[in-house]
């Protein structure tokens, strides 16, 4: 069995050239060591360290050795380093000292004197040694003798220009050493000459490259400079220095040219001016294209010249770096940049010119790649060589429609001698692809020469680029690729063919969102439907269009009026009705109900109001918008009342539905927002700013796929059912805009009524909203008369007047003159009834309607209230008042005991859980004038009071104590309080020992507040005393004293504070008593602030706050000094009221110098304190106790415990 056929090796192109090393002296002995010399070079390694801080690299050297000539010896000014010789070597195996002298030494002279000539500074002399030879001569010295003379004669100060090589061609270890020895010095030598020169050469040319602002610089010129530089990188191997070279050039280059088009141009760029006289594309099978080069050289070369030399050299620079795919991605951006480049530069190129050359070099590329590439690379790396077909299909089409191959009627003459005149710029095919069959010469020459060709070839590099971006999920592109491809088969003829492309383009633009390509997609799929005679297709389109912002409003116009030249066709077949979706003709913005609940009773009229978005450019006369409605009625016995529906109902009756954008049903709006950051890129060595940009991190999030159905969704058999219950508005006319239309319907049937679908008709033609959402709704409902009592507290009280509030529901009963309300009169309970009484008619909806008088007549069993005239499905609502008598025997006085009460009502916190009142129930029968039978009404009321008596005895007499205690609510107030002996014995005698209860006139509150900064009170720290002073009723009989002020109706009294603390747990600081003028007025308060300190730790009382009148003193005296003067600090002393049965009436002296004030004021006349009576001042901080924390410095620990 034959071994199967290796594949064919990918063809590498290299570089001829190597470095230059002269060889003079002795040529046979040179001959007789260049096989192994030419071997054993390149095979160590040398470490090449470069200057400017680059990094050294590894090189394997390899030298191009040439018999020495003076004219290899680089002249004055000239800049080529492919053939500067770096090394200049002398053989010689000269042993005899006569020979030396008589010829060797005078031709060594004359090669060192050609050299230091042409400045020639890199030499060596090589001495080779052969033991055959000393046989030979038994009279010759030492080597070393010659090789002493050598050194001394020529090499001086370098005696390391002068080496031994010993037998060369003797396979010993003695050789090879020797062979070692000079091999490594020749590579020094030949690294140190590099480094040199290229460094001398890389100044000279960074001298003429800062000259380029200079006139006369030519870019032509330096180009040549640099790109000797990128040769001899190449030359040694380093092809990514090379590379750096040309990538400089391309950037220099890149630069002038926007600099152009900015209007700063260089005078050189004149040149590259010229019209576009060749388009035969890039050239990358040869590595270094010399046509091109000699027109770049002589300053001869075009735009495109340039720049397909420029590509080739990178091309070939990155193949040699195994680097392909970055070949189709520079490509790619070349041949963009050409076409912008040529148009900044303002150069002439024949029509369909550049399309040839971006053609045939997009195909050079892939196949260059195509021929170093193994079929498995390119398959798993298409996304990098798609975009290339992508631009060879786009402007293969170019070509086709402008040569008229894909016209109708094929190309004209004018299409033919323009495709002659393309055809000559190409010129002759080039010998290296002479013999390839599909050559891109080949394939557009084949491609231009028929209709046939050039579909064929389009359509197959078509399919093929939609196939690789299909592969590689770029779906986008794949699609812009269909859409071209439909544009062709229109063009062709074709919209079957077209319709499919278009159709699964629009499925994904709509998906993603893309506003711009709908719009355009859509013009090309309305006119493919027009052609195809496909009539509803093309009218749902035409709507989406006619709705279109991004289309001019001609535009929208055409399209708008297709429809309507539709649907006012003659009535030649009046059967054919189109559907269309309604969301591209008219959107439904609100819905408003009237009534607002959406409630209406049967027989009553409900209005709906919409309001529709036309989204026509011209107003369209509607002949009927028609609105279906579901009926339904609930499955229970149990019907829904008036009130279940209006508590579930909403209040305001509009409803909002959520907009939709009729071109694009599934836009962007919803998603995510864009999260940009910037982005900076700094050098690793110096850390300056290398690129800048933004990047967006949701991007996984913002490009992902949509799968949705199409936006041509016909609701194909949509149809409104003909029936009972659908909404009808007849001849609207929808302006472009906002419209208002009012549909009113009148119930007949309780049930639920929902609406389903709206339906507009144009002609032949019903734009139809499917499912109207959110869900609509409105209720009908009948409704039994009915009568409500409630009361209008939580509880009635018996034993006082409580008002019941009547609700009648009229339902469908109308309320005539003479209907009454008969009630029949409870014996322990009373009908209370005023004149002013009144009843509220109120609407369904709660809106009052009208008021009247309420009649009412009691006798001894009935009451009789008269109603007045209300319509069915009214409320009528009036108020009573009721008065439930205790059960219990009472005398005629007992009604005056309760009757007085109190407006203000306890807290329930209050109220002990345990104490409940005791319930009557009184029932009441009532006759309502829509029933034969009565209704029995029971109203539940609570007696407010529990009493509780105990008898006491104190030697002979007798104590009663009765105790009433308050169950209720309420305050109530003991106006007047006896008990009375039933049995009327005159033995027994009642005195009653209560005291006239005092009113509270102020209330007193203290506060005590830690430091500033600090959370609790420390022992020895200052604390601050709020002292405040409430007045809680106005002016009333007890105030009227001597202390009184009367002024202009204002009103006030002075009054005496005094701070003390008994307990000693308080230091007052400062002025502890004052006097204040207080105004005599309800919520008038007064503050007071002092110091305190605490005396102890713990949970400390607070100081007693005390209250006195204080009255002036009785006296005779005309002069009568201020009493603020006399009340300044706690040393003060005044007189006092002595009262046995108060604590209060004293303030007591904290000071020794007391007895002292008081003498030294003897005489003089002195106010008076006369204490409150009790009940008068409440003092709510009393009991209050406040934390206080010993403070750190404390040794010694004091708690008080209270």
């Amino acid at each position: 069995m034959e071994p199967p056929e290796e594949p064919l090796r990918p063809v590498i192109y290299t570089m001829e050239n190597k470095p230059i090393v002269t060889c003079a002296g002795d040529q046979n002995l040179f001959a007789s060591v260049y096989p192994t010399l030419s071997q054993q070079l390149p095979r160590e390694p040398m470490e090449w360290r470069r200057s400017y801080g680059r990094a050294p690299k590894m090189i394997h050297l390899e030298s191009n050795f040439v018999q020495f000539k003076e004219e290899l010896l680089p002249k004055e000014g000239n800049k080529a380093l492919l053939t500067f010789p770096f090394l200049h070597i002398y053989w010689t195996e000269c042993c005899d000292t006569e020979v030396y002298k008589a010829t060797l030494k005078d031709d060594i002279t004359k090669w060192q004197n050609v050299m230091k000539a042409h400045s020639s500074v890199d030499w060596l002399i090589v001495v080779v040694e052969s033991d055959a030879k000393k046989k030979n001569k038994t009279n010759i010295l030492p080597r070393t003798s010659i090789v002493d003379k050598i050194r001394n004669d020529f090499c001086n100060k370098q005696s390391d220009r002068c080496v031994v090589l010993c037998d060369p061609l003797k396979d010993s270890s003695r050789a090879q050493e020797s062979w070692n020895a000079f091999l490594t010095k020749l590579r020094t030598l030949l690294l140190m000459s590099f480094t040199k020169n290229l460094g001398k050469f890389e100044d000279d040319m960074r001298t003429l490259r800062e000259k380029r602002t200079e006139p006369g610089w030519s870019f032509c010129e330096y180009f040549m400079v640099q790109e000797e530089l990128a040769f001899v990188f190449e030359m040694l191997q380093q092809f990514e220095d090379a590379l750096v070279q040309y990538d400089e050039l391309d950037a220099l280059f890149s630069q002038y040219v926007v600099n152009f088009g900015a209007g700063d141009g260089a005078n050189w760029l004149t040149f590259f001016c010229q019209s576009v006289k060749s388009w035969n594309g890039l050239i990358l099978r040869k590595p270094i294209d010399m046509e091109k080069r000699e027109l770049i050289q002589s300053q001869e070369a075009t735009l495109l010249d340039l720049r397909s030399y420029l590509f080739s050299r990178q091309c070939t620079l990155l193949i040699f770096l195994q680097r392909p795919w970055e070949v189709s991605q520079r490509a790619l951006e070349l041949l963009h940049n050409c076409v912008q480049e040529l148009r900044l530069l303002e150069v002439s190129v024949p029509p369909g010119a550049l399309d040839c050359w971006v053609f045939l070099s997009c195909l050079e590329v892939l196949q260059r790649i195509e021929g170093c590439c193994d079929r498995a690379q390119i398959d798993s790396n298409i996304s990098h060589t798609v975009g290339l077909w992508s631009y060879a299909t786009e402007k293969l089409k170019s070509l086709g429609y402008l040569c008229g191959l894909v016209s109708e009627n094929g190309p004209n003459s004018e299409d033919l001698n323009r495709t002659v005149d393309l055809l000559a710029g190409l010129g002759a095919e080039r010998p290296e692809t002479a013999k390839t069959a599909q050559s891109p010469y080949k394939k557009l020459k084949e491609a231009l020469s028929s209709v046939e060709a050039f579909e064929k070839h389009y359509l197959d590099l078509s399919h093929a680029t939609i196939e690789m971006y299909t592969s590689i999920g770029r779906i986008r592109s794949a699609k812009l690729v269909g859409k071209d491809l439909a544009e062709f088969y229109m063009r062709k003829k074709s919209p079957q063919k077209a319709e499919v492309y278009l159709q699964n383009a629009l499925k994904n633009y709509v998906a993603e969102g893309w506003a711009l390509p709908i719009t355009h997609t859509r013009k090309q799929l309305a006119e493919c439907q027009k052609h195809l005679g496909q009539i509803e297709n093309y009218l749902q389109t035409s709507s989406l269009l006619a709705s279109d912002s991004h289309l001019t409003e001609d535009e929208r116009k055409h399209f708008c009026q297709e429809i309507l030249n539709f649907a006012n066709q003659q009535k030649e077949s009046p059967g054919l009705k189109v559907v269309l979706s309604m969301h591209s003709f008219a959107q439904l913005k609100h819905l408003h109900f009237d009534p607002s609940n959406a409630l209406v009773h049967v027989g009553g009229t409900l209005s709906i109001e919409i309001t529709l978005l036309s989204q026509m450019p011209v107003s369209v006369q509607v002949e009927q918008i028609a609105i279906s409605v579901h009926f339904s009625i609930e499955k229970n016995s149990y019907r829904k009342t008036a009130e279940w529906l209006t508590k579930h109902k909403t209040s305001n009756g509009i409803i909002s539905f959520p907009n939709e954008n009729s071109s694009v049903p599934f836009s962007r709006s919803n998603s995510p927002a864009l999260e940009l950051y910037e982005m900076y890129e700094r050098s690793p060595s110096d850390n300056s700013l290398n690129t800048t940009g933004i990047i967006c991190k949701n991007v996984h999030m913002l490009l992902r796929r949509q799968e949705s159905s199409s936006s041509l969704e016909i609701p194909s058999g949509v149809t409104l059912e003909d029936g009972a219950h659908i909404l009808k508005c007849s001849n609207v006319t929808l302006d472009p805009g906002v419209n208002k239309i009012i549909f009113r319907t009148q119930a007949k049937e309780p049930g639920t009524y929902t609406l389903r679908q709206m339906c507009t008709s144009v002609g032949h033609v019903q734009f139809v909203l499917p499912h109207i959402y959110p869900i609509v709704q409105y209720d009908v409902y009948s409704q039994d008369p009915q009568l409500k009592v409630e009361p209008l507290t939580d509880s009635l009280l018996a034993g006082i007047p409580q008002k019941v509030k009547f609700t009648v529901t009229t339902g469908y009963y109308t309320i005539k003159n003479g209907d009454s309300l008969q009630l029949s009169n409870a014996d322990a309970m009373l009908i209370l009834f005023h004149a002013e009484n009144r009843a509220i008619i109120y609407s369904n909806t709660r809106e009052k309607s009208s008021e009247a008088s309420l009649m009412i007549q009691s006798s001894e069993k009935v009451t009789s209230v008269s109603l007045p005239m209300a319509p069915a499905y009214h409320m009528i609502e009036f108020e009573l008042e009721v008065l439930s008598l205790p059960s219990t025997p009472t005398t005629s006085g007992e009604s005056d005991k309760l009757g007085n009460k109190e407006p203000h009502r306890k807290n329930k916190e209050k109220q002990k859980a345990g104490n409940c009142m005791v319930t009557l129930d009184q029932k009441v029968s009532i006759d309502c004038p829509w029933s034969i039978y009565s209704t029995i009404i029971a109203l539940t009321f609570n007696i407010p009071f529990k009493a509780t008596h105990s008898l006491l005895s104190a030697g002979k007499r007798k104590y009663i104590q009765v105790c009433v205690q308050n169950l209720s609510e309420l305050g109530f107030q003991l106006s007047d309080s006896n008990l009375i002996d039933t049995g009327n014995s005159p033995d027994l005698q009642l005195i009653p020992l209560n005291t006239k209860c005092q009113q509270t006139l102020y209330n007193v509150k203290a506060e005590i507040f830690p430091p500033l900064g600090t959370e609790y009170c420390k022992t020895g720290s200052l604390c601050s005393l709020e002292v405040s002073i409430t007045r809680l009723s106005d002016l009333l009989e007890v105030d009227k004293d001597e202390a009184l002020t009367e002024s202009d109706d204002y009103c006030t009294t002075k009054l005496m504070y005094e701070v003390v603390d008994n307990s000693s747990n308080w230091a007052v600081c400062g002025k502890s008593s004052g006097v204040i003028s207080m105004p005599v007025t309800a919520r008038a308060t007064h503050k007071v602030h002092m110091e305190v300190m605490p005396l102890f730790a713990g949970y400390l009382p607070f100081p007693d706050v005390r209250l006195f009148k204080y009255l002036p003193h009785h006296s005779a005296h005309s002069t009568q000094l201020d009493a603020d003067s006399w009340i300044e600090n706690d040393n003060l002393s005044v007189d006092k009221n002595m009262d046995d049965q108060t604590d209060n009436s004293s303030l007591k002296s904290k000071s020794s110098s007391h007895s002292a004030a008081s003498v030294e004021h003897k005489g003089l006349p002195m106010p008076r304190l006369q204490p409150f009576p009790s009940g008068q001042v409440f003092n709510s901080s009393t009991g209050m106790q406040i934390l206080v924390i010993p403070s750190k410095d404390d040794h010694i620990l004091e708690v008080s415990v209270t």
